[in-house]
């Protein structure tokens, strides 16, 4: 990513050899380090660095993505020619090389099911390889992007947010929905690709954010939250979701023989 780009990087109680490495990388490169000495919740991460932009676009970059050469040109062309509120770039998973496809935009649907209201994600293209889909992939309107990597209008965050820091899962389709009901769009810009190397493995060093950023009850509340805002059902399979994030870090860190009595998939 060339300059000029004011970069402010959110350190939420990294361990201390960590946040060593991110003071020396700051002071080389010049951006902005916010440091706090306890565990943020990802919506309370963003919140603090989108108070300090000041230009017309925020994007939001996990720390565990890779990008490619011309994404932010790409995501910016985007919403310029198209006005979007948000725009989303092509998501790949795991290595590039690999061009596995975790998301290229996506729907949002409200359904009935059994006496129920239910909200459906589908993400296009997701599992698929880049290569079964050359020349197809346009820039087109979508419901739904994640926070991987994300390109928000800051006057559209200013009107809709602050983020819901009582989220802490599906906040991605929380702001999205905010932003369909303000008016706004939402934009899959296929030229700007990264790839999001989703673990395991897991450091030792990860364990403690791992197990805040699962932990059972907080991501129960967070469905919960989530649920009672939109008027949908908590279902199973989110709750099986996030079940199986907390096995895949206990099985990350357990001997291979162990590993099937948790029957991570």
């Amino acid at each position: 990513t060339p300059p000029p780009v004011r970069l402010v990087y959110v350190d939420g109680g990294s361990p201390p050899a960590v946040a060593r490495d991110l003071r020396a990388a700051a002071a080389a490169h010049g951006f902005e380090l916010l440091r706090t000495d306890e565990y943020l919740t990802p919506n309370r991460a963003r919140n603090l660095g989108a108070a300090r932009a000041e230009t017309p676009y925020v994007v939001f970059v996990d720390n565990d993505v890779l990008v490619t050469a011309g994404w932010l040109d790409a995501l910016v062309d985007c919403a310029d020619a198209t006005s979007a509120a948000i725009v989303g770039p092509l998501c790949l998973e795991g290595a590039l090389a690999d061009e596995k496809i975790h998301i290229a935009g996506g729907t949002l649907s409200f359904v009935e099911e059994h006496g129920a209201r239910v909200l459906r994600e589908r993400h296009r293209h997701a599992g698929r390889r880049l290569s079964s889909l050359a020349g197809t992939l346009e820039r087109e309107a979508c419901d739904v992007v994640e926070f991987h990597t994300m390109l928000v209008r800051r006057d559209v965050l200013l009107r809709v947010g602050p983020l819901d820091e009582r989220l802490t899962t599906r906040e991605h389709v929380d702001l999205c929905l905010a932003v369909r009901d303000a008016g706004e769009s939402i934009w899959f810009e296929p030229a700007a690709v990264m790839t999001y190397m989703a673990p395991p493995p897991f450091a030792w060093s990860d364990v403690l954010y791992y197990r805040r950023r699962w932990k059972r009850r907080v991501a129960l509340a967070s469905l919960h939250r989530f649920a009672a805002k939109w008027g949908v059902a908590v279902e199973r399979r989110h709750r099986v979701f996030l079940a199986r994030h907390r096995r895949r870090l206990v099985a990350s860190l357990l001997p291979p023989s162990l590993r099937p009595w948790l029957r991570v998939r």
